[in-house]
């Protein structure tokens, strides 16, 4: 994708470059919509946006946006974007945006990767009259963004969090394993959500409230935290906060975290500390009050809030993208600038279960998947997913390997080289970094297959680059004889050697030539073999002038016949074990291939190991913090619940590591024996 001039982005973001500067710079001047919501047919994901992200190999950052609707989304898209136009801002009560529309930019912090804006359809319009197509449009933006933005209008009260009632749906909507449970005591998928959700930020737009809690100044991210605190029942001045006791709480490794007050915390298993608590009932009404802040507290460990003044006069809304950067609010700009600040520095890497890093052609597979599976009435999983992807993913990993392998070598490769050992070198060097290139990209799923074909395209890749540095080393060679034949052959034409002594003479040039000819320098790999071609054609010829030399006797002319006879022998020798070197050091460069993806294999699966490991650490941390906060709060009931699932995802740790292990005593033999197939060793 093409990098915009930093001169000119910044005229983009303002707004005053030339429409026709942007077009030119832009991959794509304007969104196109990735998956349409027909009246008709339901969801369907369109062709010319999975054209765009196929043609994508770089590791995408998704940044979608959704909330109700007419509440300011496609505007702060576009200031992302670094436009003022581009998705439909509308100017009326009506939703304007239909279906989620997408926009690919270079992004702006990260050279190399891809900057994909989500716009989604507003949530709540009531003449739409479909619930369940809105739940499906949030599930989608959760399920392909690597940050998800809430918009919203007013303050974070409880009207707004019942306008977020698609977080409670979410544990319906969304599956992690495609297998029921086994057990009672395996966990809901929903305890695991936050492996594979992404950063939330709540964007808070027209707030009027000073940011303040009893009276003192608190940032946005502390209004967002204290909105989220969950409620207890039965509260009343008379209730006394009982202490108990946290020794029977299941066995932990100590966790240190820092909970919300800046303290260190530990969580720790039958141990002597205490806490307070008030009583809990089963309130309807707190536990509605619940519902949508436990969600986000426990799906979403990574949030952020940014709150927004009103960005102009309310009769200069109906045309806010026309607006100029001084007929805007000033401290809406400033919040502006630092919210598009943060979302460009922060946001992470789209990915998806096991560490795997999307790009924009996975991104296209990810919505066609999750659109088909939910237009067939079932619920996306994510484990049928990713072995949906690894296929594609794998066979890309394979293309883009050996492309990058056959460019290296091209532009590394002087044909033809000195000697076979110079090729080989530069293959190891081309191979290893196309090597690194499909590990990055490939998925575990299926990869012993898929490295197979990455030996055997890269082999024969290779083979062809051996095919024509012997063949440009022989056009050479056969070009630089003929020159430096042309006086012995036109003596030949002159008679010159069909006299007494002629049989001499003619061995006295034939010498020089060899001489000169093994003085010229770049003659590549097939020297020899085509010097002694050029000797074994002047053989006859040899013969011929030696039997009418008129000076030799017939003793002396049989000693001569011998004497060439064991020089084109000797010669022979030496170019048979000179290709025999080069047929061993050919087996051994093999033989490193072999070895080279066994080694890459072993730390690949490796690498897959400490991944899923810190995912799985990161999950216990955010649940032990939130143990924590379910104390201060008073909810000791679900702090020994969530105990309780912090415990049991501290057992599956091991079974991460019992699974790798597997996982490499069956693969590695697998991919040696089809190595050794492949290669012919």
């Amino acid at each position: 994708m093409t990098w915009v001039d930093p001169a000119l982005r910044e005229l983009v973001g303002s707004g005053t470059a030339p429409p026709s500067a942007m077009a030119s710079e832009l991959p794509m001047p304007v969104p196109v919509c990735l998956i349409e919501n027909t009246q008709t047919e339901g969801l369907v994901v369109q062709q010319e946006a999975l054209r765009v992200l196929s043609e994508l190999t770089q590791p995408v950052v998704v940044v979608a946006i959704t909330g109700p609707y007419r509440s300011g989304k496609s505007y702060l898209m576009n200031r992302l974007a670094r436009q003022r136009k581009g998705f439909s801002l509308g100017s009326s009560v009506q939703s304007h945006t239909k279906g989620i529309w997408m926009w690919c930019l270079p992004h702006p912090c990260q050279p190399g990767h891809t900057l994909v804006l989500l716009d989604t359809e507003g949530l709540g319009d009531v003449e739409k009259g479909d619930t369940q197509n809105d739940t499906w449009i949030f599930v989608l933006a959760i399920l392909l963004a690597s940050t998800i933005i809430y918009n919203s209008k007013g303050t974070i009260d409880q009207p707004a969090m019942e306008q977020l009632h698609y977080m409670v749906k979410l544990s319906d909507h969304v599956k992690l394993k495609a297998a029921p449970k086994e057990s009672q005591d395996e966990l809901e998928d929903s305890e695991k959500f936050v492996l594979f959700f992404p950063t939330f930020i709540w964007a808070v737009r027209d707030f009027t409230l000073q940011l303040e809690l009893d009276g003192k100044e608190i940032s946005a991210d502390d209004y967002l935290e204290n909105a989220l605190r969950l409620k207890d029942v039965g509260l009343s001045p008379s209730l006394r906060p009982v202490q108990i006791s946290l020794q029977n709480l299941p066995t932990l490794e100590p966790i240190h975290t820092p909970n919300q007050l800046g303290k260190s915390t530990t969580a720790q298993a039958r141990g002597t500390c205490s806490t307070s608590f008030y009583p809990t009932g089963n309130s309807r009404e707190v536990q509605r009050y619940n519902q949508t802040r436990e969600c986000i507290r426990q799906y979403f460990p990574e949030r952020k809030c940014f709150v927004f003044d009103q960005p102009a006069h309310k009769r200069d809304l109906v045309h806010l993208e026309e607006l100029q950067d001084d007929e805007i609010d000033v401290e809406f700009r400033q919040q502006l600038e630092k919210f598009c600040s943060y979302i460009w520095e922060k946001s992470p890497l789209k990915t998806i279960p096991g560490g795997y890093i999307i790009t924009g052609n996975l991104l296209g597979k990810l919505a066609e998947t999750y659109v088909e599976t939910i237009r067939s009435g079932a619920v996306p999983c994510l484990e049928s997913t990713v072995v949906t992807l690894a296929e594609t993913a794998n066979a890309a990993a394979v293309k883009e390997a050996v492309t990058l392998y056959r460019d290296l070598m091209e532009q590394r490769v002087k044909l033809p080289t000195e000697t076979l050992q110079e090729l080989l070198e530069l293959h190891k060097q081309c191979e290893q970094e196309a090597l690194e290139l499909f590990m990055a990209r490939a998925f575990k799923e299926g990869i012993c297959s898929s490295q197979t074909e990455l030996i055997r395209q890269v082999e024969a890749v290779k083979e062809k680059f051996c095919t024509d540095n012997d063949q440009a080393s022989r056009d050479k060679c056969e070009a630089a004889l003929r020159d430096l034949s042309q006086v012995t052959e036109r003596r030949i034409s002159d008679g010159t050697y069909n006299v007494s002594g002629g049989y001499q003479l003619f061995r006295e040039d034939q010498q020089a030539l060899v001489e000169k000819y093994q003085e010229l320098p770049g003659k590549g790999v097939k020297a020899d073999a085509v010097l002694q071609e050029f000797l074994q054609s002047r053989r006859s010829l040899a013969e011929s002038i030696l039997s009418t030399d008129l000076s030799l006797t017939e003793k002396d002319k049989e000693l001569k016949s011998e004497q060439e006879h064991h020089e084109r022998a000797e010669h022979k020798r030496e170019v048979q074990k000179k290709k025999e070197a080069e047929d061993k050091q050919k087996s051994q460069d093999r033989l490193h291939t072999c070895q080279a993806h066994t080694v890459r294999l072993r730390q690949k699966l490796e690498d897959q190991h400490a991944k899923q490991l810190t995912e799985h650490r990161r999950m216990i941390v955010h649940k032990s913090k939130e143990v924590d906060m379910l104390l201060r709060d008073g909810l000791h009931d679900k702090a020994v619940h969530l105990r309780e699932v912090t415990y049991r995802l501290e057992e599956e740790s091991s079974h991460i590591t019992d699974e790798i292990m597997v996982w490499m005593r069956i693969l590695i033999p697998i991919l040696l024996g089809l190595a050794f197939v492949v290669l012919r060793l």
